[in-house]
């Protein structure tokens, strides 16, 4: 029996489908320089990595994420936890190198998790499906002989029913099935969103690859779980899990034009943005405010080498100093 996903187009999911798309197109119809590109999807996917694996209880800040996506070795670090990022850094590039595959198989997903859960399973084994029974929180999932005859139908449904369905609504149906079934012993979740993530970029939703919807999901857990619960509690109805999805991509998406915004200078002379200066802004964007000396450490620039960098962007009108002379911070002009 194929998998039919049962769900209404409520009034408040279509209004957030409309807001969505016209966000989007607002967003990939920016004048956002090539040269900025690759400094936004690498933060996107920084942000994606810390976010998705903080999710499942992963201590390490985003920084410290940032500095092992840049090679760095972290102090006292733990390796499980440092191999859980560096492993969906890894998922991410799989997902991302695959965006152009026609179907979508057992073995892609097997390859995807082994990826992900390498060398950080708790039980089980990483690219096979279960053998065992699981509980997770309050949901007893499908038993072992169940999984596969249930992924099929999954994966049938995804390759051939999900180009039928806005991504918006596709991708949200994917995440929610996968982790109902639970078909791998450890690592589900980190999986399930990956894929979801997959159907976007599969989709074309996200040409450039620069939104990260898994930072909503960290910043909301109690909720996203309760949403997840909620399809179970209303029968398999997934309703409010789309709404709840179509939400979270929507206040995304408003977190991105802001950035993209931030990052444009429409000015007669138009300024080409450097990675470094895509940094600071970035910095600034998180901290809020920093002190030159901590934005010199975190640059790792000489004092000369800073200004030759800030400079540009403060004849721009994008960062301005604050404050006295000598304790002053530099800050987002329009943060």
């Amino acid at each position: 029996m194929p998998y039919e996903p049962v769900f209404t187009v409520t009034p408040l999911l279509l209004s957030r489908v409309e807001e969505i798309t016209a966000l989007r197109e607002r967003i990939l119809g920016a004048s956002v320089e090539l040269s900025w590109i690759p400094a936004l999807q690498k933060d996107t996917r920084t942000r994606n990595v810390h976010a998705s694996t903080a999710i499942e209880g992963n201590p390490l800040t985003l920084e410290q994420v940032r500095a092992l996506a840049d090679g760095k070795e972290l102090a006292a670090g733990d390796p499980r936890s440092e191999r859980e990022v560096t492993n969906y850094f890894a998922g991410l590039r799989y997902v991302e190198q695959h965006v152009g595959e026609v179907r979508i198989g057992h073995e892609n997903l097997f390859g995807l998790h082994r990826i992900l859960a390498g060398e950080v399973m708790d039980q089980g084994e990483a690219g096979r499906y279960r053998t065992i029974g699981v509980k997770v929180g309050r949901h007893l999932p499908p038993g072992p002989d169940e999984v596969s005859p249930l992924m099929f139908e999954l994966l049938t449904w995804w390759n051939d029913e999900a180009p039928g369905l806005s991504p918006i609504l596709s991708s949200a149906i994917l995440h929610y099935r996968f982790e109902h079934i639970h078909p791998f012993a450890d690592g589900n979740g980190r999986t399930g969103r990956a894929l979801a993530l997959w159907e976007l970029y599969r989709r074309g939703f996200d040409t450039h690859h620069i939104f990260s919807v898994d930072e909503y999901y960290w910043e909301d857990r109690p909720g996203y779980y309760a949403a997840l619960d909620a399809v179970r509690l209303a029968g398999e109805d997934l309703s409010g899990w789309l709404e709840y999805c179509a939400e979270g991509l929507r206040q995304t998406l408003e977190k991105v034009w802001l950035r993209v915004q931030r990052l444009r200078v429409e000015s007669p002379t138009k300024l080409i943005l450097s990675p470094s200066q895509g940094r600071v802004l970035q910095l600034l964007r998180d901290h809020g405010s920093m002190a030159p000396a901590n934005l010199r450490e975190a640059m790792d620039l000489s004092k000369q080498g800073l200004m030759n960098v800030l400079n540009p962007l403060i004849d721009a009108g994008l960062v301005e100093k604050v404050g006295p002379q000598r304790t002053g911070r530099y800050a987002l002009t329009h943060p």
